[in-house]
């Protein structure tokens, strides 16, 4: 029966991939239209090379695919975050319990991954394929290939071509569509920490690095050769902020001083800011995410801010879901393409203001005392009480059947209690003398 629809999806990016995937295995008939080229043919100039931390919900999405252990050989797990203070004195703040990490892995060879693994299902890659108009009504594409347009009817039509998806741009002029966009004042600029001596790493391999500086923060994410992946997330106005430094000196100086233990690391320093492109952070939110035989998913329909690590995974659940509902409704897409939305809607908005609320943590208080004091008291509840305590971080990363807005509704009542926690005189001192029952007894009346 599937063998007969034909679908095409819009982006051949990470979503859009494993999307081909899970709808080839069903038997339908699969093109993926992109605007770029192939990343992977040899003259390909690709964009974005940022690391990504693919976590627990990301993996149950590509072991349903058949490729979470390929990909975990060559992941690198990160166990904590270890946090550089302008001394080059380090912290380290375990991510959950033992055994649980998130990995570091790059975006093109998972990208390649998927695609090569598609393209062995039967799906039809077509790069260099510009979407000029979606005809929602008549489920048609008008594609640009450079030379001529070209059109073509579909049964159904998929956005999954990113936070500026040419696909959710028809649907913007349909009635009663939300939509917006909110960029945040903070640019990202990688940089690169290369490997030391016979491709060893130069810092902790098995972590994420953070140098918070309040205002903003650089990251660094290993891999497999020895190298980190940095990136800096810094104002693009104000002092200091991207348009204030102006020149070599200016950038060499600015790093020295603010991260003097990274600096000595990065020889091609001023020549990767110089030449790597400053990147605007986008939040978006729309609504409805269908149109009669169209459906947006992952950043066409919630892209985020990338703090909390969760873009890719929750772009990837949205995959791992909506194959779910056609399990459930035996592939009817009118019963299914309503629900879920409906299913991932709430779920998209809760992640999306947990990204936002995890940078201010990144940036202004991994270094905090009182936070890592408040960290110290919510692992302890979580030891003595583990199905009823859960840390939020860990509810995200690690707990994939738990929707994300509940994480985030639990979270909210979590903060609120631990507000009143900290006020407690000198609980710096006693706090391991706290009672901690009461406690997760105000969670559950909460």
């Amino acid at each position: 029966m599937n063998s007969s629809k034909h679908i095409a999806i819009c982006g051949a990016g990470l979503v859009g991939s494993l999307l081909s995937i899970y709808l080839a295995k069903r038997g339908y008939k699969i093109s993926v239209f992109e605007r770029r080229g192939d990343m992977r043919q040899s003259n390909y100039v690709g964009g974005r090379s940022i690391n990504l931390a693919l976590s627990n919900r990301g993996i149950r999405a590509l072991d349903e695919v058949g490729l979470a252990e390929e990909m975990k050989k060559v992941a690198i797990p990160m166990h904590g975050r270890v946090m550089h203070n302008r001394a080059g004195e380090l912290s380290f703040l375990q991510y959950g319990k033992e055994g649980q990490f998130i990995n570091s892995v790059s975006r093109s060879a998972l990208n390649i991954v998927l695609m090569n693994k598609a393209e062995e299902l039967g799906v039809d890659f077509h790069f260099e394929q510009r979407i000029t108009k979606v005809d929602l009504e008549k489920t048609i594409l008008i594609i640009d290939d450079g030379k001529s347009s070209v059109v073509r009817n579909y049964d159904l039509i998929i956005g999954a071509d990113g936070a500026f998806s040419a696909v959710r741009g028809a649907l913007q002029f349909t009635d009663r569509f939300d939509y917006s966009q909110d960029y945040i004042d903070h640019g990202y600029k990688e940089l690169h920490i290369p490997p030391g001596a016979a491709g060893s790493f130069q810092l902790e391999k098995n972590a994420l690095h953070i140098w918070p500086r309040e205002s903003f923060m650089m990251i660094a994410l290993p891999n497999p050769d020895g190298s980190f992946t940095c990136t800096l997330f810094f104002p693009f106005e104000g002092s200091p902020s991207f348009n204030q430094l102006k020149t070599d000196a200016e950038v060499s100086m600015f790093f020295e001083s603010t991260f003097p233990d990274a600096v000595k690391l990065m020889p091609s320093l001023l020549e990767d800011y110089n030449s790597n492109p400053t990147s605007s952070l986008v939040t978006v939110c729309c609504y409805p995410w269908i149109k009669n035989n169209t459906l947006l998913l992952g950043d066409a329909a919630h892209a985020i801010v990338p703090f909390f690590g969760q873009g890719m995974n929750a772009g990837f659940e949205d995959c791992r879901i909506l194959n779910e509902l056609l399990n459930r409704y035996d592939d009817q897409w009118k019963k299914v393409l309503p629900q879920f939305q409906h299913e991932r809607k709430k779920d998209a908005d809760a992640i999306a203001q947990l990204a936002l609320d995890n940078f201010i943590e990144m940036r202004d208080l991994v270094a905090d005392a009182d936070f890592l004091l408040r960290k110290k008291i919510e692992a302890k509840l979580h030891q003595l009480y583990p199905a009823q305590w859960i840390p939020l971080y860990s509810m995200v990363t690690f707990h994939d059947n738990m929707p994300y807005s509940m994480a985030y509704e639990t979270g909210q009542k979590q903060k609120k209690i631990m507000d009143e926690v900290m006020k407690r005189p000198g609980i710096e001192k006693n706090w391991e003398s706290l009672d901690f029952k009461s406690i997760i007894e105000s969670l559950s009346n909460g």
